[in-house]
């Protein structure tokens, strides 16, 4: 298709009944088709794509909004993908403009890939932070910390969202409410009755994917992954902020392994809100 017939087609909201075309999408890349995350994403964020009069997408992407509903405070870009057939003919620039347009004066942030970063930095996105994607079979060496985890309970939420939103910097109700039914565990660590962190692992093709991982410090957070690698037999992968250098290097000597890195980027804002400290690993990479 020319890339002027490209330029015209329209750029439409998608639902949940695109989940397929998503998927396809995604494989066309060379990605997992993974559709339980692309389901989480579209009912938790607002996808966008483009058809493509022979069948199926030409683009798709999704944001995700953080803090009160119709005054978002920091939309979460993910998924940017483009049909390969249809690749480097300035479509996804056409989509990410459009995004950038539709959000308004609301801050943005993403997650690139060496790949990716170039296109948005042109776009006017700045490198803010880096994250490290380690990957394998959790491997226990006998050194269980103190800190006691259990299973989150319906009686935990209010407690989490006040713990994310704290970390995060804004409301995420739309977003945690949906852990439950997204994620095969769900773990909190407390403290004298005091809930100090939390994580969840949801699946992802062969794998459990530990996120988010929210922790007072690097010894909860070490608690919290252990715990979530004893309820499972599939390897873990998570994407772990590259300031938390001692869980990184912890995650290494129980058999993960580095995997890639992507740059954290804003636009609108010098860094990202919250509390980096307690932050640990994302939901998702495409969703923050």
């Amino acid at each position: 298709m020319p890339m002027s017939s490209l330029a015209s087609l329209p750029i439409r909201r998608l639902t949940l009944r695109d989940l397929n075309a998503c998927a396809d999408l995604s494989e066309d890349r060379g990605w997992p088709r993974e559709e339980h995350k692309w389901g989480f994403l579209l009912t938790a964020g607002q996808g966008y794509g483009i058809d493509d009069p022979e069948g199926g997408l030409v683009s798709a992407c999704v944001i995700t909004e953080y803090g009160p509903q119709h005054r978002p405070e920091l939309g979460a870009i993910g998924m940017v993908l483009v049909a390969g057939r249809h690749a480097r003919q300035g479509v996804g620039r056409r989509l990410m403009r459009h995004l950038i347009a539709e959000m308004g004066t609301t801050p943005l942030t993403l997650h690139a890939t060496p790949f990716g970063r170039p296109l948005y930095e042109e776009l006017g996105f700045k490198v803010t932070g880096r994250v490290e994607m380690v990957r394998g079979h959790f491997t226990a060496r006998g050194d269980r910390s103190a800190v006691a985890t259990r299973p989150a309970t319906g009686g935990d939420l209010a407690a989490i969202l006040r713990l994310d939103e704290e970390v995060f910097g804004s409301d995420r109700t739309h977003i945690v409410t949906r852990l439950p039914a997204f994620a095969d565990q769900l773990r909190v660590a407390e403290e004298d009755g005091r809930l100090i962190g939390y994580a969840g692992a949801w699946p992802n093709m062969d794998q459990h994917v530990v996120g988010p991982l929210v922790a007072r410090d690097t010894e909860t957070a070490k608690a919290l992954i252990a715990s979530l690698a004893d309820h499972t037999d599939r390897p873990l992968r998570t994407d772990i902020d590259v300031r938390h250098e001692e869980l990184l290097a912890w995650a290494k000597e129980h058999g993960l392994a580095s995997v890639s890195f992507n740059s954290v980027m804003t636009y609108g804002i010098p860094e990202l809100p919250g509390d980096w400290s307690r932050r640990f690993a994302p939901v998702t990479v495409a969703a923050g």
